[in-house]
């Protein structure tokens, strides 16, 4: 990664303001923080900054508050569990610009940690409002991005702050960026890639990117349909893209061209509704029954995509094979997860649904490495520029 991180500035006795990504997810009935993944993730360069006693200002969002006030997305409760994890006291402030703000950060002395309140609560943030961003950057000397996961936005906090005070990054976007591009720049191979979801649309630049690189391509979740129809077969009442249908064919033939191993499911499991109570039913691939849609892949599919996973050196996953989050749809999503953290290969999940996945079932700590960010590792994946990472100071 050819960008400064916080190793190549001197950060004793200075205010670092350091974007993360404290979006967690809470209980709806407890209201405590459901996964504390993401907090635990910013650990490394929090304590990198109180090792070398700077005075930290942290910034964050939670939800998509649409510029008002929202009591429950508030990061009060994430500044208590953080204080647990540090082992010191976690100062929240009630805004993150303004007089009050100013007040708390002014007189802070080394190994102070403030949280400040929800970016979005302001309408400028989302925005990249100048006015917003250089009241973000006056609170501090330095500005350090560790939020990966909102690296691909435009924000102010993310990209609009890095035009008035020395920018670098933290170790969360230095580890991301590098697992992402070693495992397709200098992939232990073969090289396989897992590519799920509902739509093509919501991948084709990954699968077109993938294609050139990668050995074998699997595909999984609803975007099968589309595929499916691309060779002519009929897919009952699943969903399907019309105006993908030609794109599809063309991904097809583009696999032949490349040399690469792109495999559908031979087999699926499909229901008469989208329920989660929905009779289960499985069918080969080219015969799907015309009051039925794809809900998952089937078992014969789990294991012919299993055997070409276990051959492999490294494995791409991004985006389940069906509908994970209903029993009777789960078996090709958790099949999978299962395999790959049982494997002595490099596996990186591509966050969003596919870090979901292997976070309920406890297996995160069994992969290589788990994006903390959806959107931002699809975008990375892609070969896109992430705005938040182009922004920081090159090391050159």
């Amino acid at each position: 990664m050819n960008k400064k991180t916080i190793r190549d500035i001197d950060v004793k006795d200075k205010k670092v303001l350091v974007r993360v990504d404290l979006n967690v997810p809470f209980d709806q009935i407890t209201g405590d923080i459901s996964d504390e993944t993401r907090i635990r993730a910013i650990l490394p360069t929090v304590n990198y900054l109180l090792e070398n006693n700077a005075k930290i200002i942290l910034c964050s969002h939670i939800g998509r508050p649409k510029g008002q006030v929202v009591d429950s997305m508030r990061l009060t409760p994430v500044a208590k569990r953080l204080s647990g994890l540090l082992k010191r006291p976690v100062t929240a402030t009630t805004d993150c610009i303004g007089p009050d703000v100013v007040a708390a950060t002014g007189n802070m002395v080394s190994g102070d940690i403030v949280l400040l309140e929800n970016l979005r609560f302001h309408a400028e943030e989302e925005a990249n409002d100048p006015d917003f961003a250089k009241a973000l950057a006056a609170l501090a000397d330095v500005y350090v991005s560790d939020a990966f996961g909102t690296a691909h936005r435009a924000h102010a906090s993310t990209a609009g702050v890095t035009k008035y005070i020395p920018s670098v990054a933290g170790f969360l976007i230095e580890k991301e960026i590098s697992m992402l591009h070693n495992a397709l720049d200098e992939p232990k191979r073969p090289l396989t890639a897992i590519v799920g979801g509902a739509k093509v649309s919501d991948k084709i630049t990954l699968i077109d990117k993938m294609l050139e690189q990668v050995d074998n391509l699997l595909v999984g979740g609803g975007m099968v349909s589309t595929f499916l129809r691309a060779l002519g077969h009929d897919t009952g009442a699943s969903l399907v893209e019309p105006d993908k249908i030609d794109l599809a064919r063309r991904l097809m033939d583009k696999a032949k061209a490349n040399n690469t191993n792109l495999v559908l499911p031979s087999d699926l499991v499909v229901a008469d509704k989208f329920d989660r109570e929905a009779n289960a039913a499985t069918c080969q691939s080219d015969k799907i029954p015309a009051d039925s849609m794809v809900m998952d892949i089937g078992p014969k599919s789990v294991s012919a995509y299993s055997d070409i996973i276990t051959k492999s050196k490294t494995i791409l996953w991004n985006g389940p094979m069906g509908v994970f989050e209903w029993d009777n749809f789960a078996n090709g999503t958790t099949s999978i997860a299962k395999l790959l953290a049982s494997l002595d290969a490099i596996t990186i999940m591509g966050g969003g649904s596919t870090s979901e996945v292997v976070d309920s079932m406890g297996l995160a700590d069994k992969m290589t490495h788990v994006s903390t960010g959806g959107g931002a590792s699809l975008k990375l994946l892609e070969g896109s520029v992430l705005p938040g990472l182009a922004a920081l100071m090159d090391k050159d």
